[in-house]
């Protein structure tokens, strides 16, 4: 190990690139406590890439030095914990749990494969299904592929004996990474489908663009589903399973709901909730009913009908680390946008790359967005450190801003399924041991440019038929 792999190493990068942007003289544009701020910014999201301590002890350590030396007062640095977008992470977390506890994702999901399940490719297809049906009121891709549908593909891979091994490529292999591209897809089709999406929303707002939910859904709903009928197909032709035909899917299927009886009175609140928050969140533009509102009112509902009980929320690690760690981020974000430097670095980058026109702006920097996907093991740590100039440069360049705004976002989840390490879910399949790293890479990449197509070619004409631009 050399000195920069170890902790010590990591925290001297960590400080050396917060003193040495803060050393730089300040630009005219921009006033000098901002520039402190971008300093220190910059540093904790390459704090979060290198991870020295966990980025929740990071982000608190940044609220005590911002306040420490006199560069942002701590109530203003503790201002990101009163958001209702950060508030919207951590209900994402909380209301996921209620789809797991209550056993209606397995229900949802095993329907699917015994309906349509009598093929590998059928199969990799109610996968989507139960994937999409869930995304819009399951915010969590971790917990809506990883702690709902990969045990059912477990299940599956053990009827028909394909294990990690000679036998991986007999099914296995194919209903890992179908799952795996597929519920990238999901997640970036609506804002309420992956936990990140809301940073990406709140960054959005920083820079003046306000994305309502149906704005979010209507922009990525073409592309979307068309990526998620072309992409099982795609892989089945360049990633075949061995076994072409799975009649004991549907049998397995149909014997796991007999076990688990009728629907439970748990079961049926959880489907209620999902489709009062859904139906809110659609209707959002009309109600005027706050995204974090209708989130909130879904897990009080939970709590008090006994779907979920307070320990639930309290042993939730995972979404009150999201809602420590994002919270700061929120708040320098905003900072930054208010002392000018978005501006400044959006009108820096547009000089640097020649001040093309604001559709060639729009493809380079997608392009280069979605493949810096590859340098990050986080999702919301590539929205946090990417984001906020990607959009301040597309905002400069004339682009529309909605459009700017949502396809940024979206092919932030997109880029989830490039390696495995990509997001949260992605080492839960990659660790089964049915895909090798060199296939995994491959079919990553090869996705990658079907997407760019897809989201490209019918995402012109729906966002021309929709006014997106």
């Amino acid at each position: 190990m050399t000195i920069f792999e170890s902790a010590l190493g990591k925290w001297l990068i960590i400080i050396g690139i917060g003193l040495g942007i803060s050393l730089i003289p300040c630009p005219p544009e921009v006033k000098i406590e901002g520039w402190r701020i971008f300093a220190i910014f910059v540093a904790t999201i390459v704090g979060f890439v290198l991870q020295p301590v966990p980025i929740g002890v990071l982000s608190l350590m940044v609220i005590t030095v911002a306040a420490l030396l006199n560069i942002v007062r701590v109530d203003v640095m503790l201002e990101g914990y009163g958001s209702a977008t950060i508030w919207l992470i951590a209900c994402a977390y909380f209301l996921s749990k209620g789809f797991e506890k209550s056993g209606l994702g397995r229900r949802i999901s095993l329907i699917f494969v015994r309906t349509i399940g009598t093929s590998s490719l059928k199969l990799g297809y109610a996968l989507v299904c139960s994937d999409l049906f869930f995304a819009p009121g399951m915010p969590s891709i971790t917990a809506r592929s990883g702690a709902v549908i990969f045990p059912i593909i477990n299940g599956l891979c053990d009827i028909f004996e394909s294990k990690p091994g000679p036998t991986a490529r007999k099914i296995g292999s194919y209903l890992m990474i179908v799952e795996v591209q597929c519920t990238c897809i999901c997640s970036s089709m609506f804002l309420t489908a992956m936990a990140s999406n809301p940073l990406a929303y709140a960054l959005a707002l920083a820079a003046g663009v306000n994305i309502s939910w149906g704005d979010w859904a209507i922009f990525s709903i073409v592309p979307g589903l068309l990526s998620l009928a072309i992409l099982p197909y795609l892989i089945y032709k360049i990633y075949p399973p061995k076994l072409i035909s799975t009649p004991e899917a549907p049998q397995m299927a149909k014997k796991e709901l007999e076990k688990m009886g009728p629907m439970t009175k748990h079961e049926k609140i959880q489907l209620c909730v999902f489709l009062l928050c859904l139906g809110l969140w659609i209707t959002g533009g009309i109600t005027k009913i706050n995204a974090t509102t209708i989130a909130l009112l879904g897990i009080v509902i939970l709590l008090l009908t006994g779907v979920l009980n307070w320990k639930d929320c309290l042993n939730n690690n995972s979404g009150w680390d999201a809602f420590v760690w994002m919270a700061p981020v929120f708040t320098m974000g905003g900072l930054l946008g208010k002392y000018g430097v978005m501006k400044w670095l959006g009108a820096s980058i547009g000089t640097a790359i020649g001040g093309y026109s604001w559709p060639i702006t729009m493809l380079f920097v997608v392009l280069v967005y979605l493949y810096s996907g590859y340098a990050f093991a986080s999702l919301t740590a590539h929205i946090a450190a990417f984001y906020p100039p990607m959009i301040v440069l597309l905002l400069t360049s004339g682009a529309p801003p909605i459009m700017s705004a949502v396809i940024l976002a979206a092919f932030s989840s997109l880029s989830g399924a490039f390696t495995q390490y990509s997001g949260a879910h992605a080492p839960v399949f990659f660790g089964a041991g049915f895909v090798d790293q060199r296939s995994w890479l491959k079919l990553g990449f090869i996705n990658s440019l079907a997407l760019v197509l897809i989201w490209g070619l019918s995402g012109i004409l729906w966002w021309k038929v929709t006014g997106y631009y």
